[in-house]
């Protein structure tokens, strides 16, 4: 069968390469450059846990080495600090939990890196995996569909046609594939402009992150993010009049120097600056993300970042959303509610994270309007802000699905647990089928529906000793007989889950269902929900050796095919 060609080797069309290939479908990443990344401290990325999670499980190692997760948040207005949160450094699991559903948890760290060493992570990740084959100098210009798959044609040196399985638009805000398509891009230029500069300095809170609203200082802007990265290096963000003056390199300096001496007691301390730029942030949103055989991920999809919100962040969603979807497609056939749920989830998660943003400006930056939507005036505002920027409320916390059309239609045997259906569940610690105690999060993104079954005790005992006692037994059965590979976690305790739930959740890590127990009907219900329904075809699965077998003559197939 045909690899999935993916058109953009940013860090999204990278991701979305060894997503597919944890699953098993081999890609063709056709890059329009080089392959070399100009390296660029101003140009830096914040991840939340849960993306930064599934980046790390993609085998980036320079998230590690090169990133850093802040240790703490600080909100200032004028000369007060009004919010300080100490941040979770792990990746955001529960270790406890209250059973007071309005106690306040401690926000998870994000992480923060350089983008030029994200992608050079990614592309040493690739360099190790068999099923992806990377082209570089490789510039589309055709894309033709027929009923089994897709025909690329890529100029440059080795110009030629390609053939795929699926063809997926990871080409940025100016898609050459979304162009070809036809598809709509309406929305919003320039609704924010950042001033950046990335310098090397010690400030007073080492390893927080920092928002400063109405900074107390002459000529100082609305607002200013400083956010570590590492090595003593920090990106600071000056916002900026949506139709300024250019920002001069003289001007910039004097608003470095006034920062600093702002926030360390009047005194500029010395600093080495490396790098600046200007940041201009647009909203947009592509009419449709699928075209058949032809879908868009990451900033070919949308346009967002406006008061915290990340996008990048929402571009692995997409991949983290889009990968087993196609991979269950290239596998066995897939009902067309599958590929259509991608479009359908993601594009309304986005959909709404734009409407908070929209939502919020008049208020955030125009010092006014929304205040049923915003209660307590500013502290509503500092807050709604912050929240976003550490990955929580309206502008920052992870998607749920909860109206998807995989979701299950309702059967006896369902129970409430602290997640709701469609939302990420906790990273609680489970145990694998070979007897480790792992995250539940490390078992995500292999293609698989997890069944976590919550059953006190079974900490304090071997695997052995309870594999084949209580319930056991009868949910291996039922798990055997799903219409979807699956594996069986056993977990000590689920927030808000009784003992003996039952969970189904999605490779991506969403709630499909929880039961009160073992109901095998009703599971196999939910699981065939969660897959689409019944296949259209039926193809066999294939060994990772077939595939890697398969991938160098598909790829290598250069023949003119007009």
């Amino acid at each position: 069968m045909d690899p999935v060609i993916i058109v953009g080797a940013g860090p999204v069309g990278l991701a979305l390469s060894l997503a597919l290939a944890a699953q098993g479908v081999p890609s063709v990443v056709l890059d329009e450059g080089s392959g070399k990344e100009e390296p660029r401290p101003a140009r830096s990325v914040v991840l939340r846990a849960d993306t930064a999670a599934m980046v790390e499980r993609l085998g980036c190692t320079t998230l590690r080495d090169e990133g850093v997760r802040w240790v703490g948040w600080r909100g200032m207005r004028r000369r007060q600090l009004v919010r300080h949160h100490e941040l979770d450094l792990g990746l955001g699991g529960t270790e406890e939990w209250s059973e007071d559903p309005g106690a306040p948890a401690t926000p998870a760290a994000p992480l923060h890196i350089p983008q030029h060493a994200l992608a050079r992570g990614l592309r040493d990740a690739i360099a190790h995996q068999k099923l992806v084959r990377l082209v570089t100098e490789a510039r589309l210009d055709t894309i033709e569909q027929d009923k089994d798959g897709v025909v690329a044609h890529t100029r440059g040196p080795g110009g030629t046609w390609w053939r795929g399985s699926h063809l997926v638009g990871c080409d940025g805000a100016r898609s050459t594939v979304r162009k070809l398509l036809g598809i709509r891009f309406p929305g919003r230029t320039a609704v924010e402009r950042h001033a950046v500069a990335a310098l090397r300095t010690e400030l007073p809170w080492p390893g927080e992150a920092l928002l400063h609203r109405q900074p107390p200082w002459r000529g100082a802007p609305d607002e200013i993010t400083a956010r570590p990265l590492p090595d003593g290096v920090w990106r600071i963000d000056w916002l900026l009049p949506p139709r300024g003056d250019l920002v001069t390199p003289d001007a910039l300096v004097a608003r470095i120097r006034e920062t600093l001496a702002g926030w360390c007691d009047g005194v500029t301390p010395p600093y080495e600056l490396i790098d600046t730029g200007v940041h201009t942030l647009h909203q947009r949103l592509a009419r449709r993300w699928r075209v058949d055989r032809v879908l868009l991920a990451g900033d070919a999809a949308h346009l967002l970042g406006a008061v915290g919100t990340q996008g990048l962040d929402e571009g692995f969603r997409d991949v983290d959303n889009l990968a087993w979807k196609l991979a269950h497609t290239w596998h066995h056939g897939a009902s067309e509610r599958l590929l259509d749920s991608y479009q359908s989830e993601r594009r309304s998660a986005v959909a709404h994270r734009l409407r908070a943003a929209d939502q919020s400006l008049p208020a955030l930056r125009g010092g006014g309007g929304l205040r049923t939507y915003l209660p307590g005036g500013t502290r509503g505002h500092d807050a709604l802000l912050s929240d976003g920027h550490v990955g929580r409320g309206p502008l920052g916390a992870p998607p749920a699905y909860p109206h998807s059309p995989l979701a299950p239609p309702y059967t006896e045997g369902r129970t409430p647990v602290g997640t709701p259906e469609g939302a990420p569940v906790e990273d609680v610690r489970v145990t694998a089928p070979d007897g480790t105690t792992v995250r539940l999060r490390d078992r995500l993104g292999q293609g698989r529906l997890l069944v976590v079954l919550v059953a006190p005790g079974t900490g304090v005992w071997d695997r052995r000793h309870w594999q084949g006692a209580g319930v056991m037994p009868r949910l291996d059965e039922a798990v055997r007989a799903l219409p979807a590979k699956a594996e069986v976690l056993v977990t000590e305790a689920y927030p808000g889950a009784p003992a003996h739930a039952v969970l189904l959740v999605r490779p991506d890590g969403h709630l499909v269902a929880a039961f009160s127990g073992v109901h095998p009907e009703a599971l196999y219900a939910a699981a065939d929900a969660a897959r689409g329904g019944a296949e259209t075809d039926g193809s066999e699965a294939k060994t990772e050796e077939e595939v890697t077998a398969g991938v160098s003559a598909d790829s290598d197939r250069t023949a003119d095919m007009r």
